[in-house]
């Protein structure tokens, strides 16, 4: 049976530019989430950068969240390096630390933690993996929240180690019949289609599930929902979807008050 839900949160990652490179169109993301995953540097983003987009998530009343990924520029953390538990450990005690004294410049704060790419899915299936990433996060704050792939190991690992475990589901990915995320080389992993992405929106919040690239319909329980802030369509499709949203009567806020 559906349970009530009268409001959602949406996120995206933001800050995913470089340099002279500036991310795609984190300006007119920001009107349409309630909380933002900034890259921390590794993956993406500079301090200059990363301070910059905590400002813009302040004056819009949007949470800030660190938005830690393996030190991967060329590959924008999305390859496999096969980093240790002790490293990765410090990798987000590292990218943390630095998220969170580029937010207090910025005049606001980290509330919580979400993993990028590589790092992200390979803390869905590892416990180890999972349980380093708690574990750096906890070491840079014990008050954060840990942002993951609902029924993933990360939120196991975040429960265990203290720290509010968040589940989430993608709106702008496929998924598979265990849960998991279609990977981005196979067929149906991308759903760019605002209209689709709008009505599973509606369907994750009401009904709680999804369905999968074979047909499947599995149970997905999310508090927060996902626009990928790197893809050329994300302002159309939060767009769609906000507009979904509102004629379910269902609000957006974030998921930390």
């Amino acid at each position: 049976m559906p349970v009530p839900v009268h409001s959602i949160d949406l996120n995206a990652d933001v800050g995913e530019g470089f340099g002279v490179w500036p991310p795609l169109a984190d300006a007119d993301l920001f009107p349409l989430i309630s909380s933002a995953s900034i890259a921390c540097g590794f993956h993406a983003g500079d301090p200059t950068l990363m301070r910059e987009t905590a400002m813009l998530a302040s004056r819009r009343g949007v949470v800030v969240g660190a938005h830690p990924g393996y030190p991967d520029l060329p590959g924008f953390g999305r390859r496999e390096l096969g980093a240790s538990a002790a490293e990765i450990r410090d990798y987000v005690t590292y990218q943390v630390g630095a998220m969170m004294a580029c937010a207090l410049a910025a005049g606001t704060r980290v509330r919580y933690v979400k993993p990028h790419g590589a790092l992200y899915n390979r803390a869905v299936r590892d416990p180890a993996i999972a349980k380093a990433i708690a574990d750096g996060v906890r070491a840079a704050d014990s008050g954060l929240a840990l942002l993951g792939l609902a029924g993933s190991a990360l939120l196991d690992a975040a429960a265990e180690t203290g720290l509010r475990p968040i589940a989430e589901a993608f709106l702008d990915r496929g998924y598979r019949k265990d849960g998991s995320l279609v990977p981005r080389d196979q067929p149906g992993a991308l759903i760019d289609d605002a209209a689709i992405a709008a009505a599973r929106a509606v369907r994750l919040v009401t009904e709680r599930e999804v369905e999968t690239t074979d047909g499947s319909i599995i149970e997905v329980a999310a508090e927060s929902l996902c626009v990928h802030g790197d893809d050329a369509r994300a302002v159309i499709v939060l767009r769609a979807v906000r507009k979904s949203l509102a004629s379910a009567g269902i609000a957006v806020a974030p998921f930390l008050r």
